[in-house]
């Protein structure tokens, strides 16, 4: 900023013209601007000239960079499936198993946490008449489920189970997971890490006593109360898949 004097004597101060966006800096400003529209109203509620008028620019801005607001949708959701698969799939196939549950409950709920408008665009998974509809929340979960079937079906050969129900045990996991994940999105407590501790708690004291052949129990079933042993994770003690 300058200080120009008038003949008064009184000192006026002059803005300097602010400096302009480059495109890279202008495309993803209306990325995130989108984003937060598209969380917001959906894809049908949202148009480009309400995205336009937030971000400060013209329509033709929004048509240059993205070519309509189904482009520019794609993108958007391109991004957060990126963002979301790169932080589970980094727990998925980095750790051991106990310590690799735990890391795939804290990165959805951080991606969710950190995230929310993007997330909410991947669940809804709205029909942007054939862009981007199989880049959706399910889509990654999917691939999330095929991992831990991969995971899961070396585990139980190893343990002589049968690995052929690896893929049931991966849908109930990763559904476990997801479902609690989003309810925990809408109430915000207790704190990520308390609920990754106790979904970590319910999938791997599961896991360590499964029954490898389980049965249903008839209405004379009386419950007993098993020792509470916890496995020794220092060492590797009684852990699926190391």
């Amino acid at each position: 900023m300058g200080i120009s004097r008038p003949a008064d004597g009184s000192e006026e101060v002059s803005k300097a013209p602010r400096a302009r966006m480059t495109g890279a800096q202008r495309r993803l400003q209306l990325i995130e601007v989108a984003r937060g529209l598209f969380a917001e109203r959906g894809f049908e509620g949202t148009s480009i000239e309400e995205i336009a008028q937030r971000a400060g620019v013209s329509k033709p801005i929004v048509y240059e960079h993205f070519g309509g607001k189904e482009g520019l949708y794609a993108v958007v959701v391109d991004r957060e499936m990126e963002t979301l698969l790169e932080m589970v799939t980094s727990s998925l196939t980095k750790n051991r198993s106990l310590y690799r549950i735990q890391q795939v409950a804290l990165a959805l709920l951080t991606y969710m946490e950190e995230r929310t408008d993007g997330f909410r665009i991947l669940v809804r998974g709205e029909s942007t008449g054939g862009v981007g509809e199989d880049t959706r929340y399910s889509s990654l979960l999917n691939d999330a489920i095929s991992q831990v079937e991969h995971l899961l079906a070396g585990d139980f050969e190893r343990r002589g189970f049968d690995p052929a129900l690896a893929p049931l045990y991966a849908q109930a996991l990763v559904g476990m997971v997801s479902v609690t994940a989003q309810w925990w999105l809408d109430v915000r407590e207790p704190a990520k890490e308390v609920v990754a501790a106790h979904l970590v708690n319910l999938c791997w004291n599961g896991l360590t006593r499964l029954d490898p052949a389980p049965m249903l129990v008839g209405s004379e079933y009386k419950e007993t109360t098993p020792p509470t042993v916890a496995p020794d994770v220092r060492s590797g003690a009684d852990e699926p898949g190391r």
